[in-house]
């Protein structure tokens, strides 16, 4: 490191110089083979649960599918189509029972399937976030990982972060200088 220690006079390191020191140790690990955690992670679901990484990509698909507007439309057309018949079948037990059961399954299937997607997209946005807090040499390393406290530990923290913005206002409203309106000048009659 070509800085010098802050206190001789000097300015400190730089924050690209701090960014390499905190990372260094986190890229010592995970980064040896010189591929990218992703890469790794990639290869290693590859070479072990094609079960999980099939249900994964057959869940995100559907997700996508079943949010589709003409997927919409579609369970209208059916709804419209299954009452016109009605008449058809005297609006019978049966005619009742089929869009029953057929809704039913429907709902119970796409409502895994899509909480499946959104874990995923969850735990990928946490991850995401993480990476930021991590690279960001400011920023406290404590923040990771937090959506894994409970709702009391997270309550506790939230009124913390209200406590600090609160202060930072009040801060804020001394330190500004109160700026007087000039009087309006009343229009002449």
């Amino acid at each position: 490191m070509s800085s010098k220690a802050p206190g001789n006079g000097s300015p400190g390191p730089s924050r690209r110089e701090r960014a390499a020191e905190a990372g260094a140790s986190h890229q010592a690990g995970p980064r040896q083979s010189g591929k990218s955690p992703l890469d790794q992670a990639r290869e290693q679901i590859a070479k072990t649960n094609n079960m999980s990484l099939w249900f994964s990509r057959f869940a995100s698909r559907t997700a996508q599918l079943v949010g589709h507007p003409y997927m919409f439309l579609f369970a209208v057309v059916v709804l419209v189509a299954w009452a016109i018949s009605g008449p058809f079948f005297h609006f019978s037990d049966t005619w009742q029972l089929i869009i029953n059961t057929g809704t039913t399954i429907v709902t119970f299937l796409v409502v895994f399937l899509i909480q499946n997607t959104q874990n995923r997209d969850a735990k990928a946005l946490h991850l995401k976030l993480d990476e930021l807090i991590r690279s960001h040499v400011p920023a406290r390393n404590d923040m990771i990982d937090i959506e894994k406290l409970s709702d009391e530990e997270l309550d506790e923290l939230e009124k913390r972060y209200a406590a600090i913005c609160e202060e930072n206002r009040t801060r804020k409203a001394r330190t500004q200088p109160v700026i007087q309106q000039p009087p309006k000048n009343k229009p002449a009659a």
